[in-house]
């Protein structure tokens, strides 16, 4: 069997021993957690959503280190002492520093980060940017492969980028024009082989070892959020596009 953890005994600040999927954070001053992450803690803790009981301290700290209001439903604050595991669905979890950094991650990845770090909303959909200094913790379907540019990622794959440019999309064209793309072109499929993120500059590009995205709710509320702008023309051609691609994927299964 086995041995059961002892708060006494808990690593600060690093994975259970020997489980890549669940983490232990020391509690001292505030985090801010996703929604869902928190599994078990020791000590006394309080956990505040970011839309409502906050107190003077963290109100401050939530206006100055989070400006994302797409994801402020998606965050708690985390405030006590004592020790916080967290874990993300049987993902492995990784605990990383940034020193006065710039990075850009999967939102869906991201699970808690120090209020050194401030987290703004990126330009690519389904992303954020994690500014400044302080650590942080994301989970990603199979261990992170880091990678230097220049170099072309399946978006799928791609966890996040730091201190390089945001990517362009690149197109397999001789893919795209043959009678199997294009006739998958037309229910919307997609895949790392015809579509990929180039990267250049320098930097540092993140990589999960699977294809398989952890979830696509940002990516849908990104959506949502176009949809009031199209007229009935546009909102019918966005149906009759879902409906393939539902289509499309019922027969893959």
């Amino acid at each position: 069997m086995t041995q059961p953890l002892n708060p006494m005994t808990l690593p600060d600040d690093d994975n259970i021993p020997d489980n890549h999927y669940a983490f232990n954070i020391n509690l001292v001053t505030p985090w801010f957690i996703r929604k869902g992450a928190m599994i078990a803690y020791y000590g006394q803790m309080e956990f505040r959503a970011l839309t409502h009981g906050l107190h003077g301290g963290l109100l401050h700290m939530v206006a100055q280190q989070f400006s994302a209001p797409m994801y402020f439903g998606d965050y708690a604050v985390a405030e006590g002492q004592g020790k916080l595991i967290i874990g993300d669905r049987g993902y492995d979890i990784n605990a990383y520093d940034l020193d006065d950094g710039n990075l850009t991650i999967r939102a869906a990845n991201l699970l808690a980060f120090e209020p050194g770090l401030a987290m703004n909303q990126s330009i690519v959909p389904g992303f954020v940017t994690l500014l400044g200094t302080g650590k942080f913790l994301a989970s990603s379907n199979g261990p992170v492969i880091f990678i230097e540019p220049p170099a072309r990622v399946d978006p799928e794959a791609l966890v996040g980028w730091a201190d390089c440019p945001a990517p362009s999309h690149h197109y397999d064209h001789g893919w795209v024009s043959s009678m199997m793309a294009a006739g998958a072109a037309r229910f919307g499929v997609n895949s790392g082989e015809e579509r990929q993120f180039d990267f250049t500059g320098a930097g540092t590009i993140l990589v999960q070892s699977s294809e398989k995205v952890l979830s696509d709710s940002a990516i849908v509320r990104t959506i949502e959020g176009q949809l009031y702008g199209l007229t009935s023309v546009g909102l019918t051609h966005l149906n009759g596009v879902i409906s393939q691609q539902l289509a499309s994927q019922q027969q893959m299964r």
